[in-house]
């Protein structure tokens, strides 16, 4: 498999059919939100952009949908790991979301783009996200 240079694609429209759940049943709804590579899930972000580190007003809470069913049970575990292009830099972070896919926060402490692997009951996917610098840390 060749090696793919880290970009986040994020959307700015009606998220997919099987995505529209609870608050967002309405097509026409726009949200900000990056869809999985192989489309298993999709990462709808309550905040826009992503700032890192943390700002102290808000979090960078992201809602993830699973278009692949799961038990309540499920643990969605999360290895984000900063990239430059497809180098990967320092450690990777490691978050694990009990109860699966669903509301979750990703405070990230450096800017750049991230590469996050996700697994949950059984499934995997991963999408890259983008955090910008916090105004305070320009």
């Amino acid at each position: 498999m060749e090696a793919r240079a880290c970009g986040s694609a994020v959307q700015h429209g009606r998220l997919p059919v099987w995505a529209r759940s609870g608050v967002f049943r309405a097509p026409s709804e726009r949200i900000p939100y990056v869809s999985g590579r192989s489309d298993r899930i999709v990462a709808i972000l309550a905040a826009y952009p992503l700032e890192a580190p943390p700002p102290d007003n808000h979090n960078d809470k992201i809602l993830w949908v699973s278009r692949l069913p799961y038990t309540w049970r499920a643990t969605l575990r999360i290895s984000a790991q900063r990239m430059n292009g497809t180098q990967r830099l320092g450690a990777p972070v490691i978050t694990n979301i009990k109860g699966g896919p669903g509301p979750s926060l990703i405070n990230l402490n450096t800017p750049g783009c991230w590469r996050l692997s996700l697994r949950w009951a059984g499934h995997t996917d991963s999408l890259d996200l983008h955090y910008i610098p916090t105004p305070a840390h320009r």
